[in-house]
């Protein structure tokens, strides 16, 4: 494993998930927790997820949170799992402890995390925020597990100012807890989610919130609903607590988000007052064919998708040992060509998704002896 220490704030279901299947990948790894729920940390603990687990009091969270590798008994990497809003007071412990190794956290919301790295960490470069795009309707630690993040994808936003050898290792290491990792700009990922993620929960709680004015006596309406409301009004059953923290920490891209949905809204109440017939039928034409076609996993866009030529020895074990690197970059196979230019000699053609750490890729396989050439598929040069 790219980390041999492990300090995770926060053993919550996404803490516990961490813990959990980062310990069935290798046992030998150490991973403390700290969590103001000792009941949780028991749990953990009991559970084989933690080899020990303090309250924030507890003296060994200095040590632990000490030089990072530096110090003797510290941490190499520490994943920030707690709410976006208890962050700035982690970092500025991380920051007064002198801590000098990888950190991460797992917020839906990036630009105000980044921010409070930035302004408290003794080397923010080492942060990487990220945020796992995976949940359960168990809530807490109780509902951990160690195939959480099988096959999810799990954002994280580096900088240019971020370490690269802090972010291979943390892209490598969720690469082997079975995540696909890809890379977004804190504030492209803060706006993007505000439209996918935060406003249908608010969309999901105003039409609940809407039915339930019109119940009446007894909520005779809501007993009637079935179908189609209750799977588009699925999500409003979240944590309001939680809820609460994500829509204030991105409230600027949220409101936004709002006002544009207001105006598409207010250009269908339009059509409606105008008994527009075909205008409304466009308008549900557009959006019932833009929902079919969406995949059902992320499908990478073309424009970002690179070609990799290596030419290469006709032997055995070629193919593996190129794969090989390809996995440890994290990185995703979308198509591979072999040309045989003779009997003992091709050129491998590989078209990479925009997944993983492309440079890395590069010189691994430069390391390894090869002459690999990488271009944008779309240029054609």
């Amino acid at each position: 494993m790219e980390f041999q220490r492990i300090c995770i704030i926060g053993v919550g279901l996404i803490g516990g998930s961490l813990a959990a299947t980062a310990k069935s990948v290798d046992p030998a790894i150490t991973i403390f927790g700290i969590d103001r729920d000792s009941e949780a940390l028991a749990h953990a603990i009991a559970a084989g997820y933690l080899d020990a687990g303090v309250t924030p009091c507890d003296a060994r969270v200095r040590e632990w949170l000490g030089g990072g590798g530096l110090a003797q008994g510290a941490c190499d990497l520490v994943i920030l799992a707690t709410p976006a809003s208890c962050a700035d007071e982690w970092f500025a412990f991380l920051g007064t402890s002198g801590f000098e190794g990888t950190v991460t956290d797992v917020a839906s919301t990036k630009r105000p995390v980044l921010v409070a790295a930035e302004k408290h960490l003794a080397f923010p470069a080492g942060f990487v925020g990220g945020h796992p795009m995976a949940g359960s309707e168990v809530s807490g630690v109780k509902g951990a597990r160690s195939d959480l993040f099988k096959g999810a994808y799990y954002v994280l936003t580096p900088t240019r100012e971020t370490s690269p050898e802090a972010y291979r290792k943390l892209h490598a290491f969720l690469t082997r807890l079975g995540a696909r990792v890809i890379s977004v700009d804190a504030k492209e990922h803060d706006e993007a989610v505000a439209i996918i993620s935060h406003v249908p929960h608010v969309t999901a709680s105003a039409l609940v919130n809407l039915a339930k004015g019109h119940a009446g006596q007894g909520d005779d309406m809501l007993r009637l609903a079935a179908g189609g409301f209750k799977d588009t009004t699925r999500i409003a059953a979240g944590s309001p607590e939680l809820w609460t923290g994500i829509c204030l920490d991105n409230r600027e891209a949220i409101t936004e988000a709002i006002e544009e949905l207001q105006s598409v809204l207010g250009d269908f109440a339009d059509r409606l007052a105008r008994q527009d017939s075909e205008g409304i039928m466009q308008w549900l034409t557009q959006a019932a064919d833009i929902r079919r076609a969406l995949p059902t996993q992320w499908v990478p866009a073309s424009v970002n998708l690179t070609e990799i030529i290596i030419p290469m020895a006709d032997r055995p074990g070629v193919i593996f040992e190129v794969t090989s690197a390809v996995w440890r970059a994290g990185c995703n196979i979308e198509a591979i060509e072999i040309d045989h230019l003779s009997e003992d000699s091709a050129l491998l053609v590989l078209v990479i998704t925009d997944e993983g750490d492309l440079e890395r890729l590069i010189a691994d396989l430069t390391a390894e002896g090869y002459a690999p050439t990488a271009r944008p598929i779309e240029s054609g040069k």
